[in-house]
């Protein structure tokens, strides 16, 4: 247009000026800072370098951040893909298309704070663990007593695996009393009634209770009066190694095996069954889980945005292509897979560069949701930037140096963009 270039500069300049000393300026800086210790005061040249491919907690992170760039840009996009296809064919597409994409207004901190309650281990305060201790009480019995025990100097002992035995053999005509404490009175069942001791009968027979009554008083390991029984209480005769009778105790505590059931060398059990914890749900974030459960709450955050970009792209697919494929006889996967997919293409570069660009600088979530009892676990190389800089480790030097490894890392995927647009461009 004829535009002297003086004029383009002087307008640009301002853009510049504020490009060199926000993005030129702190690259330089930390290019060079890297190379000294962590006063600042010292040349150590590569030093610092070695550190990074050294440290425990950095390979780790290097590690965590190389997971994050396989998983979670693709399983964002994945998504994004799915939920923009499927909403095209449904009336309520842009009501669906409205709650996916809300997340993107949360911030990340504000996002952080919603998924440590929602994956809590309590499950009374986080959602995750509510629904999976559900679903498994529903299919799985729970135990009665958690937590309760014998006395130290009582008849029954520990014999492996949670259960409690009697030392020896049961005798019928002498029931046995098997007194348990550890077990709060508020916790007893509602139809515990008052331990009685079972009566003498041909058969074994015996009393299960809890050997405590209110306000104190009583002698141990036997029943006294005010005392509860423990119902539904599984007892089990054991001959051998082998079961051989069962019984449940009533709700006075009390139980008995008919007569001739139990060998003479037959002693009682009280089988783990009655004591195992309450099932507590899954450990989201453990050790094992915790990358995993962050990541779901950034493909939670950024499928919306992944939707929102390929549903602009598939809106200017040519529809006379799907018709056509769908008149030579493809089915609707056929159609996805050879015709939907390869014309979306440059978008779900688009989507997944992007993505990938930003995972490669996750920070405020694993900051926010992963505990630090498992902060190590979940470590990654922005987090561990901001540990070794500033959160104790006080050696900007390594700081600066693992903001330089960011960077190139961030490099080849950044050229790679500006190709592809410069390709798009010359169409």
């Amino acid at each position: 247009m004829g535009t002297p270039r003086r004029l383009a500069v002087l307008f640009l300049m301002p853009a510049l000026v504020l490009l060199g000393a926000l993005v030129v300026y702190p690259i330089g800086y930390t290019l060079v800072r890297s190379l000294f210790d962590a006063g600042g005061s010292e040349f150590v040249g590569l030093g610092n370098y070695a550190e990074v491919f050294t440290d425990p907690d950095i390979l780790v992170a290097v590690r965590n951040n190389a997971i994050w760039v396989a998983v979670a840009p693709t399983v964002a996009t994945a998504l994004g893909l799915v939920f923009a296809v499927l909403t095209e064919r449904i009336s309520w597409g842009t009501a669906f298309k409205l709650v996916v994409f809300m997340p993107m207004a949360i911030s990340m901190l504000a996002a952080g704070i919603i998924f440590r309650l929602v994956y809590e281990q309590d499950p009374d305060k986080g959602i995750a663990n509510a629904v999976v201790v559900g679903v498994h009480d529903t299919f799985a019995e729970a135990s009665a007593y958690p937590g309760a025990r014998p006395r130290p100097d009582g008849v029954l002992k520990p014999s492996g695996d949670g259960a409690f035995t009697a030392a020896s053999p049961a005798r019928p005509g002498s029931p046995a009393d098997l007194a348990l404490v550890g077990l709060p009175a508020a916790q007893l069942p509602e139809d515990a009634r008052d331990a009685a001791r079972a009566p003498a009968g041909d058969g074994v027979s015996g009393t299960v209770w809890l050997d405590f009554k209110p306000g104190g008083g009583g002698e141990p390991g036997v029943v006294d009066p005010g005392e509860k029984g423990l119902p539904g209480m599984k007892v089990e005769a054991v001959s051998g190694g082998k079961v051989v009778a069962e019984a449940t105790t009533a709700a006075d505590g009390t139980f008995s095996f008919p007569a001739g059931s139990t060998p003479r060398d037959a002693v009682l059990r009280l089988p783990a069954s009655n004591f195992t914890e309450q099932y507590a749900g899954v450990d989201w974030l453990g050790p094992t889980l915790v990358t995993p459960s962050i990541i779901g709450s950034y493909v939670w955050m950024w499928a919306g945005f992944a939707m929102v970009l390929i549903a602009a792209g598939l809106a200017g697919v040519p529809r006379e292509l799907l018709e056509a494929a769908r008149v030579d006889g493809a089915n609707e996967w056929q159609v996805f897979r050879r015709v939907t997919v390869p014309l979306l293409a440059p978008v779900l570069v688009v989507v997944f560069v992007t993505l990938m660009i930003n995972v490669l600088k996750i920070f405020d979530l694993i900051y926010i949701i992963a505990p630090g009892s498992t902060q190590a676990d979940a470590n990654v190389l922005a987090l561990q930037l901001y540990l070794s800089s500033f959160g104790g480790g006080n050696d900007q030097g390594v700081g600066s140096a693992i903001g330089t490894l960011l960077l190139l890392l961030v490099l080849p995927v950044m050229f790679f963009n500006v190709r592809r647009i410069r390709r798009e461009g010359r169409r």
